[in-house]
């Protein structure tokens, strides 16, 4: 007969559930190997835990991989994997916000070249920026150019870092 005042922390963690965390962990492995060494580097894993993320990068054979990816697996069961899920989460967002502002950026530009009133409408809005109108203009003009002459889209790249180089530094912008 169990007692009534007994202790949840004593219950033993199924085998299912040892598998889910197991399989997440291994997850997270797999994450680790498509890092970049310099991401991988920012995270101060283990070394036993960094040696079997790089070897896994170098292995080809599927079966070989599967086995590495189960040991880094195993490795970080003896680890707190929550700074690491935290970090990657936040690698994550700051990508999926920077997407969003070049797709912002990519729908001026193309508003610009397209767009007769665009130009004095992305002014308006980026006054406080000290945008310099006449580098604007001219880079239209340019892009406009190449596309009625099918040149290579040169003026068209520069134009989207002009437009980057003022969203990146407001305030820094060089008055004519």
């Amino acid at each position: 007969m169990q007692d009534d005042n007994s202790d949840t922390t004593d219950i033993p963690v199924s085998k299912s559930q040892r598998k889910r965390e197991m399989h997440e962990l291994q997850d997270l492995g797999e994450r680790l190997v498509a890092l970049s060494e310099g991401q991988l580097t920012t995270l101060a894993l283990p070394e036993s835990l960094q040696l079997a993320v790089h070897d896994a990068r170098n292995m080809s054979r599927r079966e070989a991989r599967r086995r590495q990816m189960q040991y880094i697996g195993k490795l970080m069961r003896n680890i707190d994997a929550e700074p690491i899920r935290a970090k990657l989460d936040e690698w994550d967002g700051q990508s999926r916000g920077s997407a969003v502002e070049l797709h912002q950026l990519e729908r001026w530009r193309e508003r610009l070249i397209s767009e007769e009133g665009a130009l004095g409408e992305y002014i308006t809005q980026h006054q406080q920026f000290g945008v310099d109108t006449q580098r604007l203009r001219t880079l239209i003009r340019n892009v406009r150019e190449e596309r009625e002459r099918s040149k290579p889209p040169r003026a068209f790249r520069e134009l989207f870092q002009e437009l980057k180089r003022i969203a990146d530094n407001p305030g820094d912008q060089e008055h004519p």
